[in-house]
């Protein structure tokens, strides 16, 4: 989660380190636009939103590894429960328990992982039960 926020922090600081056109008069470095003149300020305006296009795009590729790691965890280690509690029913040993213990606070983390919103996305809100009179 630590690396979550930690890339996250760094994607915003490059977005937005991204210099402005120069205030003396040397020559612009950048190549014509498509109808010969020189870029414009629309132009710069375009390449950061594409730029934070981009990276909200890795940024989601990211999270969805992330998410798929974990859930191929939990599936794991909730399979290996099973067939444990399945061979022997009467009572959880103390291994079992670290493991549902393990296997809790990674349904959280991966609960809490998929409501997080990207890019502007708005936060998932469950929908709240009707009111009774």
């Amino acid at each position: 989660m630590r690396s979550h926020r930690i890339a996250w922090t760094l994607s915003f600081c490059l977005l937005f380190a991204i210099p402005g056109k120069a205030q003396t008069q040397a020559p612009d470095p950048r190549p014509p636009s498509r109808n010969g003149s020189t870029p414009t300020a629309g132009d710069a305006n375009e390449a950061q939103e594409r730029m934070a296009r981009e990276l909200a795009k890795k940024a989601n590729q990211s999270r969805q590894a992330m998410l798929k790691a974990d859930t191929d965890k939990l599936l794991k280690l909730a399979n290996e429960l099973n067939a444990e509690i399945s061979a022997n029913p009467e009572a959880l040993t103390p291994e079992q328990l670290r493991k549902l213990a393990t296997i809790e606070k990674l349904a959280h983390s991966v609960k809490e992982k998929m409501s997080t919103p990207v890019a502007g996305n708005p936060m998932y809100q469950p929908p709240t039960p009707p009111m009774m009179r």
